[in-house]
């Protein structure tokens, strides 16, 4: 078993900045990648960003150049830098853990409007 609580989310203007924190408990050795999706109201979770316990990263061509993925393997923290943030990334942001099945926390809240 994974446990997963994220933290971070808030409101913030168009062109403003968050950064999401994610942090692992239980199994954590057993963790082969983790990633950041978001659910806007009415639309289906879709991902954002994603990285491997390699380091490998990848990205959805909405956030490319603007969010960055990170992951501190000593503090067991997943990050998501978001940057030049828009009204269209509004929504739950959900931090997910793959061990061969998937873990999810429970979503931090993100809106940026003016």
């Amino acid at each position: 078993q994974v446990q997963l609580l994220e933290s971070g989310g808030g409101l913030v203007q168009p062109g403003g900045s968050l950064r999401l924190s994610c942090t692992a408990s239980g199994s954590i050795f057993s963790i082969y990648a983790m990633g950041w999706y978001r659910q806007a109201p009415g639309k289906q979770r879709e991902l954002v960003a994603h990285i491997t316990s390699g380091g490998t990263t990848n990205y959805a061509d909405s956030v490319k150049g603007r969010f960055t993925i990170s992951r501190d393997n000593a503090k067991n923290t997943l990050y998501l830098q978001m940057n030049s943030l828009k009204p269209e990334d509004t929504a739950v942001y959900y931090c997910n853990a793959d061990t061969g099945g998937y873990y999810w926390g429970q979503g931090t809240q993100v809106t940026v409007s003016s």
